[in-house]
């Protein structure tokens, strides 16, 4: 399993753009194989302090391995970045040089049929990113009603047939449970079918994990608590993979970078306020033809830079 994990998306923009001093405290939120991180540790070793955040179990595993030799200076927490916080308050950290939060799934994750991420493998319908928590993808194809399940398809996956698709469902469920990749494949496909199938299902099960797992909501969270934890010119980097996810990165950034708040009505004047942070990064950047071709799983990344005031 030594290079399971994806090759990371933009690293030496992400971290050129992250690292702005040798000493100081790096947060890797999304830890994974530990990528990022190993190129963090080799630009601010011996100096720095490295937090490698993930609930993953098995990337935790991967990246303890990785970064072995730049122990004591990395830190491994398993845990959700969502509790960015409260993981720093316990390490008495009170404030970072850097946040790194490279979103989605990884293609370890995908390739890991048993953790039912993909649709090209039957496996348990799960999803859990953290196998700690309760909720995993099969309570709600199972549990949520037609209604919920046909917005979530078309608010997360952008899925224009996400009504047909909740009420195949809803009929199916009502014969017997939903329980595997599989017999969710084979509804979306009576529902699509052709050539758009492959396109539906990515969308479906990219929905159900963006439920399962709360990513846009906690993308807030964390990006909210990021940036206060961040000391005066530290910098928060971002790598989204679909629009949510870059949406909710830029008007959070932009909001927090502007220099007047709206009066909210139309004859009163914009008063002036004092941004909270700088965008580094005017448009998003966007992986090199080279790294498209040599890792496809870059050819969705959008990376924004923010640098604290």
């Amino acid at each position: 399993m030594g290079d399971a994990y994806h090759i990371p998306v933009l690293l030496h923009d992400a971290v050129d753009m992250l690292v702005t001093t040798r000493g100081g405290v790096y947060v890797d939120g999304t830890l994974g194989g530990g990528g990022h991180a190993e190129a963090i540790c080799e630009k601010i070793f011996p100096e720095g302090l490295v937090l490698g955040i993930d609930a993953d179990e098995d990337a935790q595993r991967e990246a303890k391995k990785k970064l072995a030799r730049f122990a004591p200076r990395v830190k491994f927490v398993h845990d959700n970045t969502v509790f960015l916080r409260s993981i720093l308050h316990s390490h008495d950290i009170d404030g970072i040089q850097g946040l790194l939060l490279d979103l989605g799934v990884s293609s370890f994750q995908l390739d890991e049929h048993g953790k039912g991420f993909t649709f090209r493998a039957d496996a348990p319908l799960d999803m859990r990113m953290d196998r700690r928590q309760t909720r995993d993808a099969r309570a709600i194809v199972n549990e949520y009603d037609e209604h919920s399940l046909a917005d979530i398809f078309f608010t997360y996956g952008e899925e224009k047939m996400s009504r047909r698709i909740a009420r195949a469902i809803a009929s199916q469920r009502s014969e017997a449970p939903i329980e595997t990749t599989s017999q969710l494949v084979a509804i979306v496909e009576r529902c699509v079918g052709g050539k758009f199938v492959t396109k539906s299902l990515a969308r479906i099960f990219q929905a159900l994990r963006i439920e399962v797992n709360d990513e846009l909501g906690r993308l807030e969270t964390m990006l909210r608590d990021g940036v206060e934890m961040l000391v005066p010119g530290g910098r928060i980097v971002v790598i989204a993979y679909h629009s949510l996810e870059d949406r909710i990165v830029k008007n959070y950034f932009a909001e927090q970078a502007a220099t007047m708040t709206p009066s909210g009505v139309k004859f009163l004047p914009d008063t002036p306020r004092v941004p909270v942070l700088r965008l580094v990064t005017k448009k998003p950047l966007i992986a090199s033809e080279d790294e498209q071709m040599t890792n496809p799983r870059s050819r969705s990344a959008k990376m924004r830079v923010a640098e604290k005031v």
